[in-house]
């Protein structure tokens, strides 16, 4: 789904401007928040590749809430004389950039940013909202995430809910009850977020409060009746505008070209020596003067060195090289190609570094006009190869598979990664972002070249065998340098962790290679059974269109907020369940369950976007993904994304395939095994509650997985004080509901609404729950303490998952982060034990004469193409393998299943 990029300028310039230390060039202007504002933007182009993007200001002036509240906004302090200097050439900069800038009179940025995400929603775009300001959570939706470049925190509307308590669309509620002391917003008096959230669990809105508000005791609930008259325009006040005229349409807000020669004035008159290095070399960055200090927030300086990168035209100059990467112990490794598509990407060029500050590039299939003559190509891989695929060679790369991949489709089978600087920075910061800019940014202090400063962005830009020899050799060269010299900063840190060197060395650097051989061998898909189940849903889809016109006795779109809302809560009279920001009825999911338990319309209408999403995602495009050359369809496993340890699977998700509903599950029959072989499925069963009864040491549990007991039943035995034998299918419900809860932190608010019952009762069980089974309860207090103690918690194996808001002044990013605490150790324990199954499965499948292969891993599962004349031995040592790969307290139990297709396998 194409992108767009939103991103709040006034909010970064004042917290740049208050983050970093007081810069200033050589004629005393101050250039922090410019420098941080551009570095911000730089380093979101380079995490995320936009289709669409602006940044957005505050516009001079009032707004129309100043109108509706003379006291808004009217005690902030005047902006500071040095952040006002800065605007202007801030303002230059970005344009310069080719960034869209936006500000509009009367209106916040905030309102801006909420209509175009709105209609960006409309328009089938997701939207990324990069921002320091959390009171734009609340325009997080299916389409729309909420992002903070600063402390590289994302989150959809389940992070939303983690961090603060309550859902997107509660947000408003929340701070029209607590107040906004900057924006002069007053909230009820004595209400803190503690106060708020109770509320809200309790009434379900703000509207609910409100009709309460007589029930409610003490001096807070007298300040809420004293206070409930300003209540609704407090709310008002605090609620983004998405329903703005006059604005660009968002597939409008394209990026244009850089103005080189505006930003060579502005890099220059601030003194930004690595960005005018980027564009005219580093002769003309030396003669700018450095500036007086560098941003210690964003960057951990280490000494600077003289680099010296070589570009190699002849035999000679490669001849010497190769003598050196033959005598070197180490030698990073990079390659330049024609594509970030791993499988269709071929070799441009070849980068090296075997010593720090000096490197080579070797190009290789330069097509620029007048490109100098090159060492062709075929006869430099064929000289190299022995060393590519020499063991005893050591490598370091960054994100080595993707270069693995590309020295394999020129038949070369890359050998002796010894490190990947990707994977070192994920064991030791899961949290933070991996590329290899962000790196030099965080370990060397060095503003790297950026990609597109060499080919450009959008439709105008350049295959990397464009760009001119001269300046591609000074990027691909710095990126074999830096790599060597990120690994010289990361690797002496394992020297002194075991547990961190454990899950490099011996989990994540071996499932490496696993993981790329998956990828390698890919899935055999039956794009025809595709077809023909599209053609289904497609008739279903048509047929569920006519009946919503029938029910609402008229035509209309199906897939339009607009229409939708004005037939069910205009001409059905449907009661209105929540609202939008912009004040309309909201349609939803949430909305549609609710009404589709008393109303036929909303049924369908689920049914429909339920289907709508199977057909376009998966049933329409999977076939379409299908490689021509292998006829398979190879999935990408990031391995460095997910904070917890577990892959995720990308071009295509194959880990979301929705098995709830029967078309969902006929997906999966579509990807089969060729003649002759069966998929196999090897599942570990209930793993993450069997690794909460290993962690948390409780008997009671231990005992139920140890003596093969239905630890539902068992549990609702326990809770409801009866004999497993009498456990009845609802008891057992719940009891279902509670451990899975649990494990993610669900309060009693939230059972209570997924199994129907009263906030009372739910808590009663939970109580009976950690009642019967106080180790559970012990081992989330100790979970919660570790995290507040030391700013992580651990796996069994030792992999450290991190929670910077842990100590946070703000409640419910602190709650939040002690609810992820409490599963993080469980769900990446799980994550671990699944890629040392893979890395044990592998090395047995890799006995001689073996033909069986590891085409998938989803989540707890491995799913494998087995011969049909090795069916006996793999059903035989899957559960073996897996079920050894560590001792927990409880047994590891594997279930194998077998079929032609993936969903028989199960």
């Amino acid at each position: 789904m194409p992108l767009l990029l939103l991103v709040d300028g006034s909010s970064y310039l004042y917290r740049a401007f208050h983050a970093l230390p007081d810069l200033r060039n050589q004629a005393g202007e101050p250039t922090g928040a410019l420098y941080g504002v551009l570095n911000m933007l730089r380093r979101l182009e380079s995490d995320y590749k936009a289709d669409y993007k602006a940044v957005v200001f505050d516009a001079k002036g009032k707004t129309f809430r100043d109108d509706w509240y003379p006291e808004y906004k009217a005690h902030r302090p005047p902006m500071p004389d040095d952040m006002i200097g800065q605007i202007e050439p801030l303002h230059a900069a970005i344009r310069a950039s080719g960034w869209p800038l936006l500000m509009v009179d009367g209106v916040e940025a905030d309102d801006v940013i909420g209509t175009l995400a709105t209609a960006a929603a409309v328009d089938g775009l997701e939207t990324l909202i990069s921002t320091g300001d959390k009171d734009l959570t609340q325009l997080v939706g299916p389409q729309v995430r909420w992002y903070n470049t600063m402390s590289n925190e994302l989150l959809d509307e389940a992070g939303v809910e983690a961090k603060f308590g309550v859902p997107p669309g509660r947000i408003v509620d929340y701070l029209a009850l607590v107040g906004d002391t900057v924006d002069g917003v007053p909230g009820v008096p004595k209400c803190g977020p503690k106060t708020a959230l109770k509320w809200l669990a309790q009434y379900g809105s703000l509207d609910g409060i409100i009709a309460h508000a007589d029930e409610i005791g003490g001096v807070v609930g007298q300040n809420l009746r004293d206070h409930l008259a300003f209540l609704p325009l407090g709310k008002k006040l605090v609620t983004v505008a998405c329903d703005l005229s006059n604005l660009p349409a968002p597939k409008a807000l394209t990026a244009t070209e850089r103005d080189i020669d505006a930003l060579r004035e502005l890099y220059t008159r601030y003194q930004f020596r690595s960005w005018l290095n980027e564009i005219d070399g580093p002769q003309a960055a030396a003669n700018i003067p450095a500036r007086e200090s560098t941003p210690s927030a964003t960057k951990q300086p280490t000494p600077a060195i003289a680099v010296n990168y070589e570009t190699v035209l002849t035999w000679p100059q490669f001849d010497a090289w190769l003598a050196k990467i033959e005598a070197a112990e180490l030698t990073a490794l990079d390659t330049e190609t024609t594509s970030l598509d791993s499988f269709a990407a071929r070799i441009v060029g070849i980068s090296l570094s075997v010593t720090p500050g000096e490197a080579c590039y070797i190009p290789l299939a330069h097509t620029a006009p007048g490109v100098a003559d090159q060492l062709p190509r075929d006869e430099v891989l064929a000289k190299l190869k022995p060393w590519l695929a020499a063991v005893d060679r050591k490598k370091v790369l960054q994100n080595a598979k993707y270069d693995q991949h590309v020295f394999a489709n020129h038949g070369i089978a890359l050998a002796g990664i010894a490190h990947d600087t990707m994977l070192q920075s994920y064991v030791i910061e899961s949290d933070k972002g991996h590329d290899l800019g962000q790196l030099c940014t965080r370990h060397l202090g060095l503003d790297t070249i950026a990609y597109e400063d060499l080919c450009g962005k959008g439709v105008k830009q350049i295959g990397f065998d464009q760009v001119d020899i001269e300046r591609a050799a000074t990027y691909a060269a710095e990126d074999a340098d830096v790599t060597l010299r990120v690994h010289n900063v990361l690797h002496p840190r394992f020297a002194g962790e075991p547990g961190l060197s454990r899950i490099y060395h011996g989990i994540e650097m071996p499932a490496r290679e696993v993981i790329w051989r998956m990828e390698r061998n890919g899935i055999l898909i039956d794009g025809d059974q595709l077809a023909r189940q599209s053609h289904e849903i497609g008739q279903k889809i048509m047929a569920l269109e006519a009946q919503a016109c029938e029910l609402a006795g008229q035509p209309f779109n199906l897939a339009s907020p607009k229409q939708l809302g004005e037939i069910l809560f205009g001409k059905l009279g449907l009661p209105v369940k929540k609202k939008t920001a912009s004040g309309g009825p909201s349609t939803d999911e949430e909305v549609l369950s609710e009404l589709a338990l008393d109303y036929p319309l909303p049924r369908l209408l689920l049914e429909h976007r339920s289907l709508s999403k199977l057909k376009g995602t998966y049933t329409d495009k999977l076939p379409r993904m299908i490689n021509p050359e292998t006829g398979r369809v190879h999935t990408h496993f990031s391995q460095a994304s997910v904070v917890t340890g577990r892959l995720a699977s990308s071009d295509p998700n194959l880990q979301n395939i929705p098995v709830r509903t029967e078309e969902g599950r006929r997906i999966r029959t579509a990807f089969v095994a060729p003649a002759g072989s069966s998929i196999v499925s090897a599942d570990y069963s209930q793993i993450e509650l069997r690794i909460m009864a290993h962690l948390s040491g409780d008997e009671r549990l231990r005992d139920a997985f140890a003596h093969g007991e239905d630890v539902h039943r068992a549990t609702a035995a326990e809770i409801f004080g009866v004999t497993p034998l009498e456990v009845g299918p609802d008891q057992r419900r719940v009891a279902k509901s509670i451990n899975f809860g649990l494990i993610y932190g669900m309060s009693a608010f939230g059972l209570a609404r997924q199994l129907g019952l009263e906030r009372s009762a739910a808590q009663t069980y939970i109580d009976r729950y950690f009642a019967r089974y106080p180790g559970v309860a012990r081992y989330m207090e100790e979970a919660r303490q570790t995290a507040r103690d030391k700013g992580y918690v651990e796996t069994a194996f030792g992999r450290r998952l991190w929670f910077p808001d842990i100590k946070s002044s703000q409640a419910m990013r602190r709650q939040g982060a002690e609810r992820a605490a409490i599963n993080a150790p469980m769900q990446g324990t799980a994550a671990d034990l699944i890629k040392l199954a893979m890395v044990a499965v592998q090395n047995w499948l890799d006995s001689p004469g073996r033909r069986s292969r590891l085409v998938l891993q989803v989540h707890d599962e491995l799913v494998l193409e087995v011969p049909d004349d090795e069916l006996t031995a793999v059903r035989t040592h899957l559960p073996r393998l897996m079920g050894q790969v560590a001792e927990l307290a409880v047994p590891l139990v594997v279930e194998v299943g077998i079929g032609p297709n993936w969903e028989a396998a199960h």
